[in-house]
């Protein structure tokens, strides 16, 4: 009997032990921490961590630096100027995914509190008089416009800017979520969010680069804007939507250069929030808004909320509309010539559904085939996940 009892307790010990064996947790690492600051001389990856960046931190020439997924970078505008500079020939690459975005961000969450994505490349641009260089405005007054069109800046993927906007020492405007000066098609911007920045969301100074599946949620100005010949034609998935205070859904200008080359994009959801104001109380309150010879094809779109707006004084009312021709020149070069096309467009709650002109001499009328409505459009389609969620909202909606 002994025996047997002595049997059955080492069994059940060794039960026990191998038990307790295999239940030992997997050791967790924490994220990493750090300050971010100065110019980067020798390629750089971060780990998975919180990070703070200090200061207007430049990226080099020939140097990589990659940011893994699920990473935060905060910035605290109280220690002056602060944005993420990718100089040419730099590369900036962010590995978010879905679940694990990478994020920069802003203590105060104020919009317009740092300076945002900035990223020069090497590609071509068609600036103001035909030249092909020009000089940022972003406050580095760097020179930008080259010769390779096929150009690499890095990889943004998942990646989301908050409350960015902020001039930059004596920078001509403020800047903007992500701004990209000829950024070659090398590039990939993919799953971008700019959120409740100052500026514009997204802005292009030529270059080919392309955007997928792309948000530009509550920024004070345009959510898209570009200039100096952006050529970009694989654009897909974009998604705008203005509340509180936002002009235009898109700023297109080609610089008063009469272009034979314009981008291309399908996809878009332009939404303007009831009660939306222009940022400064004036007739910037169109979907669509064409200027110094901007063109482009444009199709499966949806356009929402876009009505007139009276500013606060009472005695002036501003006509909102689908699309707006801000210049007798675009008119002749670009929609009477058919640059310009938007295609299998659902327009609702907007004021003036056809195209008009800013001003009632200005009278458009498109050809033929070049602007197209449907009830069928189904503008951007995005997947819903924590790339495009801020304090429990889901972005895409």
């Amino acid at each position: 009997m002994k025996t047997k009892l002595f049997a059955l307790a080492l069994a059940t010990g060794l039960f026990l032990n191998s038990c307790s064996s295999s239940d030992d947790p997997t050791p967790v690492t924490p994220p990493a921490t750090g300050e971010i600051t100065g110019t980067f001389t020798a390629n750089k990856t971060y780990a998975y961590g919180n990070y703070t960046l200090k200061g207007i931190v430049k990226i080099n020439s020939g140097v990589t630096v990659t940011f893994e997924a699920g990473s935060t970078i905060t910035i605290d505008k109280a220690t002056g100027d602060n944005a993420l500079v990718v100089l040419k020939g730099g590369k900036l690459i962010t590995q978010g995914t879905a679940d694990k975005p990478v994020v920069f961000t802003e203590k105060s969450k104020l919009p317009g509190s740092w300076g945002g994505i900035i990223v020069y490349g090497d590609a071509p641009a068609k600036v103001a008089g035909g030249g092909t260089t020009g000089t940022s405005e972003d406050g580095n007054k760097i020179s930008y416009g080259g010769t390779n069109a096929a150009d690499n800046s890095g990889s943004l993927v998942y990646t989301r800017v908050e409350y960015a906007g902020s001039k930059l020492a004596d920078g001509e405007k403020e800047n903007n979520g992500f701004t990209f000066y000829s950024v070659g098609s090398g590039t990939t911007l993919d799953h971008l969010v700019s959120y409740k920045g100052a500026d514009d969301g997204f802005e292009f100074f030529g270059g080919t680069v392309s955007m997928t599946n792309a948000i530009s949620y509550g920024n004070y100005d345009d959510s898209f804007d570009w200039q100096d010949g952006w050529q970009g034609s694989t654009n897909t998935n974009w998604y705008a939507y203005q509340t509180g205070k936002g002009n235009y859904g898109m700023e297109i200008e080609a610089s008063l250069n009469d272009n034979a080359f314009g981008p291309k994009i399908s996809n878009i959801t332009l939404k303007r929030a009831a009660g939306n104001v222009p940022e400064a109380n004036d007739n910037q309150v169109d979907a669509f808004q064409f200027k110094r010879e901007g063109n482009g094809e444009y199709s499966n779109i949806i356009i929402d909320g876009y009505g007139n707006y009276t500013t606060t004084d009472g005695k002036t009312t501003y006509k909102g509309s689908a699309v707006s021709i801000l210049d007798g020149v675009t008119n002749d070069h670009q929609v009477k010539t058919g640059k310009i096309k938007l295609l299998n467009v659902k327009i609702t709650n907007t004021t003036n559904i056809n195209p008009i002109g800013a001003t009632d001499a200005i009278v458009v009328a498109f050809p033929t085939g070049t602007f197209v409505p449907s009830a069928n459009a189904t503008g951007a389609s995005l997947t819903a996940g924590a790339w495009a969620t801020v304090d429990g909202v889901d972005l895409t909606k």
